[in-house]
């Protein structure tokens, strides 16, 4: 059985604040809970020290790379949790997903997504993390 997986706004809520959907509702025979993927190489080296967009780019290169481990891909993720270690970094990752989601999701169902600032990360040098649920 394929996920059956529908990504939509109630007219009640109002437009999404971002490139996120408030619902996803999912009929599934299997989901991935993915850890929050950091901006780490397969080698353990933090990619992108200090620069967020590089950051972004290989934290979703890696979840990209545990869906595909799963024969997943960006149309089965249903959610995900964002972790900033700065306010700052709001817009930038507002810019990333403006930029990258289209690509991502051509279809413009975004999955729902929780952005919390917190103090710190595992480690220092490590600006966002990003943890998913997808469906298959």
């Amino acid at each position: 059985m394929a996920a059956d997986i529908n990504i939509y706004n109630p007219d009640e809520l109002g437009a999404p604040m971002g490139q996120y959907t408030h619902i996803t509702r999912v009929k599934a025979s299997e989901f991935l809970f993915i850890a929050g993927m950091l901006a780490g190489d397969k080698d353990g080296n933090v990619v992108g020290v200090r620069d967020f967009q590089a950051q972004c780019r290989q934290v979703f290169a890696n979840l990209h790379a545990a869906l595909r481990s799963a024969d997943a891909d960006w149309g089965n993720v249903v959610q995900f949790t964002t972790y900033m270690v700065h306010e700052q970094w709001i817009e930038e990752f507002m810019e990333f997903r403006l930029r990258e989601f289209p690509k991502m999701f051509p279809d413009g169902k975004y999955p729902p997504n929780t952005l919390l600032i917190v103090d710190r990360l595992v480690q220092e040098p490590f600006l966002v993390e990003v943890q998913t649920i997808a469906a298959v």
